[in-house]
């Protein structure tokens, strides 16, 4: 799968497994819960256990159906995981029947509302990388500082895609024999196509950029057949990753969408972290690119996705709240840092280490 990367330091070796010791992911809510109304909400600690097979501990605890479990994201199976769930109140007094150690309520809310899907602020980090070299101990401190401030692109991790990472390929079959989609894991399967394409088009758009930013501009031109002046405007912009006419910008990190018209203005825009550009997820009911935005989103626009719903996604993110600890001794390497909603931890470290990471999940000692 192609994935371009945005910052030209040389690779960064690192050891990188997904582990409950080394991998740790926390929830940001959205709001304070209210402390009143018909749903508990529950903080919960989780280890070595999927989402999913939470709910389903929680179900068989309480006798509720899968239905009545709100939940903003999954979380992975290997790493130690806080996120939040919601019941209906009345269940409360069954949660007692909840014996596995996988499993810790650390604090209960009520609120007036149940948690659904993307009802979260974002997800922080705290990830333990071994075989840490001490002169690369300051090199990613500093990467990573200065991803925080010029910020990384969006790409879809490896997690997307399936233990294979070919997943999307049955769900390019499936989207394109026109059936209307049968259960979740056919769900799961068009959606990891969605993400492919996403991912093509973003490596794409950094390709691009990358070009103009070490070219000049008549050389780009020549390199991306694209007209001389238009690079030349292209290369006006002070961002690296370089916004055409007709992306569709949104506020950041979440607001509304508006169609770029002015590639100076909104790069001004861009550069404040007001906004950022999105790319397309394909699918039915979801606006499409225009003017010289749309010939570059249009390769990866699969019309025959209809039967799932499209969405845009932001192509451009913002890490906060970096931070490095390093252990001389062990060779280890603690990173921190917090990320938007629907953004993986993986790709930040790809970013970092130039390659790849699809680490054989397993669990280790600390």
């Amino acid at each position: 799968m192609n994935k371009y990367y945005a910052y030209d330091h040389a690779p960064v070796n690192f050891e990188f497994t997904q582990s409950v010791e080394r991998f740790h992911v926390e929830e940001i809510p959205p709001y304070r819960f209210s402390g009143s109304g018909n749903f508990l909400v529950l903080k919960i600690k989780k280890q070595d256990i999927s989402t999913w097979k939470l709910i389903h501990v929680i179900t068989t605890a309480t006798g509720l159906a899968e239905r009545d479990i709100g939940y903003a994201g999954l979380k992975d199976k290997n790493a130690t995981a806080i996120q939040y769930i919601s019941i209906p109140r009345e269940a409360e007094k069954s949660l007692a029947n909840i014996k596995t150690p996988k499993i810790e309520i650390l604090e209960k809310y009520y609120n007036k509302a149940p948690i659904k899907i993307g009802h979260l602020k974002g997800n922080s980090f705290v990830i333990r990388l071994h075989d840490v070299n001490p002169k690369d101990a300051p090199l990613i401190e500093k990467i990573a500082t200065d991803m925080s401030r010029k910020g990384i692109p969006n790409y879809f991790g490896y997690q997307r895609f399936g233990e294979d990472r070919a997943s999307f390929e049955q769900g390019k079959i499936i989207a394109q024999s026109g059936k209307r989609l049968k259960g979740a894991k056919e769900k799961l399967l068009v959606a990891s196509y969605q993400g492919y394409l996403f991912n093509e088009w973003l490596h794409q758009r950094v390709k691009i950029s990358h070009i103009i930013a070490t070219e000049t501009p008549d050389k780009a031109a020549k390199t991306l057949s694209f007209p001389p002046a238009l690079v030349r405007e292209l290369a006006k912009e002070p961002q690296f990753f370089k916004l055409f006419l007709g992306d569709l910008m949104q506020g950041y990190p979440e607001g509304k969408l508006s169609a770029l018209r002015d590639m100076q203005n909104d790069s001004k825009g861009f550069m404040e972290r007001k906004t950022a550009p999105t790319g397309l997820i394909c699918g039915s009911h979801v606006q499409r690119a225009t003017v010289d935005a749309y010939h570059l989103e249009e390769p990866y626009d699969d019309s025959e996705v209809g039967t799932m719903r499209g969405d845009r996604r932001l192509a451009w993110i913002w890490p906060k709240d970096v931070a490095t600890k390093y252990d001389a001794a062990g060779r280890v390497l603690q990173i921190a840092f917090t990320l938007p909603k629907g953004s993986y931890a993986t790709t930040f470290l790809e970013e970092i280490s130039k390659k790849e990471l699809h680490p054989e999940p397993k669990k280790l000692h600390k």
